[in-house]
């Protein structure tokens, strides 16, 4: 699968209806499980300071979540249309547009225009991608302290529920999500100087938050954004 057809798929999965359902729920005080876990193990490990960048992050919770509790500014990069306008109407809402950037597009083709942050999450983001290695790859070179992931765990009643799921779906909007595999996972995101330094679980989903290593330099960084990290 391509950017674009990605980003097509999306735009048929994620519609203005859904995106408009999230954040009213949001509005209400409603936070899914795997966005409040993320949240709270951000904060607990002290990573709740500086910029995030909050790949997929759909009508922007867990983005202002964050910048409710230190995160000073924050980019969210979202393959839907919808969403990305959902995003967008909540920012100005929250009088938060000069805190938080909502752009449109795929983390791949995005990827040599999007800034490096402090943070970089992904909830709920890299089931939803069927390349999930030069996701997340991408994703470790643009974070400078830490990563915080959550995805589907490895069971066999998720991996039935996804395959209901995808064949529901393909008559519609030809959108998959996927169980990756999380030992793989973890090492791709260790590779580029992570370590994992919390998990949590639901009977569904694992999140799980990874802080870069103290022995990595700023030279280091510099050279894993750039792809040529000495630790891969």
């Amino acid at each position: 699968m391509t950017c674009c057809d990605f980003r097509d798929a999306a735009d048929r999965q994620f519609t203005a209806e859904k995106a408009a359902k999230e954040l009213e729920a949001y509005r209400k005080g409603r936070l899914g499980p795997t966005t409040r876990l993320l949240r709270d193990g951000v904060v607990a490990l002290g990573l709740s300071d500086g910029s995030l960048l909050d790949i997929g992050g759909g009508v922007g919770a867990l983005t202002f979540e964050l910048l409710e509790r230190g995160m000073t500014k924050a980019v969210v990069a979202d393959a839907s249309a919808a969403y990305v306008a959902a995003a967008r109407e909540e920012a100005n809402r929250r009088s938060r547009t000069e805190s938080a950037t909502v752009v449109h597009g795929d983390l791949l083709q995005l990827s040599a225009q999007l800034p490096a942050a402090d943070l970089v999450t992904l909830d709920r983001v890299v089931c939803c991608y069927p390349a999930y290695e030069p996701m997340l790859e991408e994703a470790a070179r643009h974070a400078l302290r830490g990563l915080a992931v959550s995805y589907p765990r490895d069971r066999w009643f998720v991996r039935a529920g996804m395959w209901l799921e995808n064949t529901r779906r393909s008559r519609k909007s030809g959108f998959r999500t996927f169980v990756h595999p999380p030992t793989r996972m973890q090492q791709v995101i260790e590779s580029v100087g992570f370590e994992l330094t919390r998990r949590r679980t639901t009977v569904m989903w694992s999140i799980d938050i990874f802080v870069r290593r103290l022995q990595a330099t700023t030279t280091d960084v510099a050279a894993s954004f750039s792809g040529t990290s000495s630790t891969r």
